[in-house]
């Protein structure tokens, strides 16, 4: 989280159109530092260079997302959002394959820096000069750290989203051991999960517009079910085919909610809410493989992976339940006073 925090921070004063665009121009920066890399210790630099645009640029695009929306529809937007960072990643790592063992691995990078100068240019473009939304005043957004309930919303997006990591990370290796799917067919099964991520994403969006904490809860039950049947079904064929599907869905599902749950903890603090908040999601992936990798390396069987997603997921829904919980308590003090 502090390298999101300082870019952040570098970003703060400037309108939310300016900050995306000086983003944008950093990623592009470090991805041709990337494909100009004549050593791999200047690779693995370059390669913080573009990450520290990341968190950023998708908690100040979030913000400009739900801003450009009527009322209720906040969520909605953030999910058409990350539905478009969903899509990239089913289409974008098997061209990115392809292009690095066509004409090598810099061509991949030299692929993405254009397709980021195309991203300024739609940005420059297509977004609204919104001199109605005003520039971040991070001195007084890191007061919003002091509030219990910012905490509790980034501690639900590390356990709630990163047991699909946990699992999604070794998804190849184990579909083809348990379920014995061949190698020719892992793209359609991971095409297969991307497709369902990207309807999840699409339909979390609208029930956290509908009520924010209650689908938060019930698509991390469905969550944790199906991580506790996928870890008893794998062996088969069709029934893992479906449970990539569904864990596709109800996995993004969590996404929007997650977002919109840090934003309106921290109303006061949008841009530094929405960019913890990335690098949340991104500790939580991080995290999960990691138990997942440290799981396999102690000698544990694949269908222990799901399990052990269960029960991340499982501790993200008891801080979903005790923010909820504090939250009620808080409204009926107000009401008693």
């Amino acid at each position: 989280m502090p390298g999101a925090a300082r870019s952040a921070g570098a970003t703060s004063k400037l309108p939310r159109k300016q900050a995306l665009l000086w983003l944008m121009a950093l990623f592009v920066f470090g991805n041709l530092l990337c494909a100009l890399a004549p050593t791999y210790p200047w690779l693995m630099s370059a390669r913080v260079v573009t990450s520290l645009s990341h968190g950023s640029f998708f908690g100040a695009a979030a913000i400009v997302a739900a801003h450009l929306v009527p009322p209720g529809q906040s969520s909605r937007a953030i999910a058409l959002m990350f539905a478009g960072l969903t899509v990239a990643n089913i289409i974008g790592v098997p061209l990115g394959t392809l292009l690095g063992q066509h004409f090598g691995w810099r061509a991949t990078f030299w692929a993405v820096a254009l397709l980021g100068v195309i991203a300024i240019g739609a940005i420059a473009t297509l977004v609204p000069a919104l001199t109605d939304l005003p520039a971040a005043r991070l001195r007084e957004e890191l007061r919003v750290l002091r509030k219990t309930q910012v905490w509790l919303a980034l501690a639900m997006t590390v356990f709630g989203f990163g047991g699909v990591f946990t699992v999604f990370t070794f998804i190849t290796p184990m579909l083809e051991h348990e379920a014995h799917f061949a190698p020719q067919t892992m793209s359609l099964l991971l095409g297969l999960f991307g497709f369902g991520a990207t309807i999840g994403t699409l339909i979390g969006g609208r029930l956290a517009d509908w009520k924010l904490m209650r689908a938060l809860v019930v698509s991390m039950l469905i969550l944790i079910a199906l991580d506790v049947l996928f870890a008893g079904t794998m062996q088969s064929a069709a029934a893992a085919a479906i449970g990539v599907f569904a864990l596709g869905v109800f996995g993004f599902s969590v996404g929007p909610g997650l977002q919109a749950r840090s934003q309106q903890q921290a109303s006061e603090a949008p841009l530094l809410a929405s960019t913890l908040n990335q690098s949340a999601f991104n500790l939580g992936n991080a995290g999960g493989a990691f138990i997942g990798a440290n799981l396999l390396a102690a000698g544990a069987g694949y269908p222990v992976l799901p399990l052990a997603a269960a029960a991340l997921s499982t501790i993200g829904l008891g801080l979903t339940l005790f923010s909820a919980w504090l939250e009620w308590r808080s409204v009926a003090r107000h009401q008693e006073a």
